[in-house]
């Protein structure tokens, strides 16, 4: 489906004051709040998650953690390219972030841990078996982080299947950052 990708003149108008704070926030205007502004609610939801989100006490290497996996397991090209940028404007170490877009271990155990997690929350649809519970919890993490990365996923799951169904164009601030799903066998 392809819809508009509205600026802060064309967006309908519960949506412009929306945009206008995501500029003034981010520099600019992304494509996917762009693509979401045509539901004003959708975009006011979106932001609001993830604002939500960024007051978690996942650290912001776990939040990005947590939205490239589940942006990796959804096969959303535009979410890894834009999460891969903003993990590189954190200075989360390019071997960690290298290791998410290629679906691999990460370094760092606890951080792997959280990464598995993540993944089985997306794959299992929540149904999360009792090893991959005890290894994060094992790994440090807490019942209320458990909660925190749904949050996130929810917030993924928002923005990777809006990207799905409307084949949102990447930016050219995450160009640099293009990424590709890997074709099925």
């Amino acid at each position: 489906m392809k819809t508009t990708l509205h600026t802060i003149e064309t967006a309908p108008e519960a949506s412009r004051p929306l945009l206008e704070g995501a500029r003034k926030s981010f520099g600019f205007v992304s494509n996917l709040l762009a693509t979401f502004a045509n539901a004003p609610a959708a975009l006011e939801g979106y932001l609001g998650i993830g604002k939500i989100y960024g007051q978690t006490s996942l650290s912001p290497t776990e939040q990005q953690v947590v939205l490239i996996a589940a942006s990796v397991d959804n096969e959303c090209e535009y979410c890894v390219a834009a999460h891969t940028t903003i993990g590189q404007s954190q200075r989360i170490e390019p071997a960690i972030l290298a290791a998410l877009r290629d679906d691999a271990p990460l370094p760092d155990r606890k951080l792997e841990s959280l990464r598995r997690f993540t993944k089985a929350v997306v794959r299992d649809r929540g149904w999360v078996g009792e090893a991959e519970q005890s290894a994060f919890l094992g790994a440090g993490y807490t019942e209320a982080q458990a909660l925190e990365v749904v949050l996130g996923v929810t917030m993924k799951t928002l923005s990777n299947y809006t990207n799905h169904l409307t084949a949102t164009p990447l930016d050219e601030a995450f160009r640099a950052n293009a990424w590709s799903a890997p074709v099925a066998a």
